[in-house]
This record gives C-alpha cells, structure tokens and sequence, in this order.
C-alpha cells in the first residue's frame, strides 16, 4: 500500500491534514473546480443568451395592433407620396430589415409590409436619401423625429404639427437603443443643391 501521502505526525493524528494531502482528494479537487467553473460559465451563458433573446422577443410580445386595409386605402387615396422599403440596403441585414409600401399624406406616414422587430425603433424624416448607419449619423441633427414604430407590420403614424414633408425626401427606420440602421425608403428627389425638388 502506497503511504506517500500520509505526513509523520508527532501527536496526536489531524484526519483533516492527512485527508488534505490525499491524491484522491487533490484529483476530485481539480474535477470539482473544474465542474464548478463550468457550472458558471454555463449559467452566464444561458443567461446572456435569455437577455439577448428577451430584447427581440418582447418588443413582438408588446407589439401594437398594425394598421388595417381600410387605414391603408385612406391612406393610399390622399397620398402626396409614395416610396418603397427593400431589404438589400447596404446599412440593412438579416436581422434588421424593412420591405413594403411607403405612402406619405399631408398628414402621416402609411407602410404596407414587413419590418424586422426589435427594440426602440424610431421613424424619421431626412433631407436626403441614406443607407448606412454612418450616412444616417451624418444627417441625423437635421432629420425630423416623426414618432415611435410600435409593430413591425403594417402601421400609419401621424406626422406632427411642426413637420412638413414636403421638406424631407426619405423616410428612415432607426433602432434608438443600439444606433442600428433599419431601413430607409425615397419618396422625393433632392436637387444638386440639395433642396428638395417640387
């Protein structure tokens, strides 16, 4: 029988250093670190991956009711303007997208179509057409504010009483919380000047 482990001892024995020194123990020691690390990094991960996935899930959970035919024909018979969402924008991806029918009254903003949820989602005027978070940063002090996307499907959202669209060009599809670019969609061309064409 291998006594390597076992120290001399003058006096009385101490089972709790001998049980220290004892190879089985310093193995189930390590595998149990090891175990318990695991353990963390597992829950750490779950967890991670539950906030990640509660960020998309909810804003879908929580969606608003999106606007119905009728609001949609009203708004198609009263339009100013009329654009078009794709999703192969530059500043678009698979998990940030828009596509569908863009229509501009005098007095709002109706899409017929498909946006990708996600959370804080802002709808904005801009002076010229952008595709890319940078180009949208670049502009976004002289974009006008419209209101909140609350689906992620068809909507019609009232333009506010200080905001004329006939001084914008594009409708933008922002993520707030995260500076994400969404979508955007033209409805009017800008001059070289930068004025907005009549």
């Amino acid at each position: 029988m291998n006594t390597d482990w076992v120290s001399d001892f003058s006096g009385p024995c101490d089972y709790r250093v001998v049980a220290l020194r004892h190879p089985l123990y310093s193995l189930m020691g390590s595998d149990m670190k090891t175990r318990i690390w695991i353990l963390i990094a597992s829950h750490v991960a779950t967890g991670i991956v539950a906030f990640a996935a509660g960020i998309y899930v909810l804003p879908i959970l929580t969606a608003s009711e999106g606007a119905s035919a009728v609001e949609l024909q009203v708004a198609a018979d009263n339009a100013r303007h009329t654009g078009r969402f794709e999703r192969g924008l530059p500043g678009s991806d698979p998990l940030h997208w828009a596509d569908g029918k863009l229509t501009i009254t005098d007095s709002s903003i109706a899409f017929e179509g498909n946006i990708a949820p996600g959370p804080d989602y802002k709808i904005y005027l801009v002076p010229e057409f952008v595709d890319t978070r940078a180009s949208f940063l670049a502009i976004k002090a002289r974009a006008a504010r419209v209101g909140d996307l609350k689906t992620f499907g068809n909507f019609v959202v009232p333009l506010p009483a200080d905001v004329n669209p006939a001084q914008y060009t594009s409708v933008v599809i922002w993520c707030e919380r995260f500076s994400k670019f969404i979508s955007a969609a033209r409805y009017r061309n800008a001059t070289a000047s930068g004025q907005v064409s009549m």
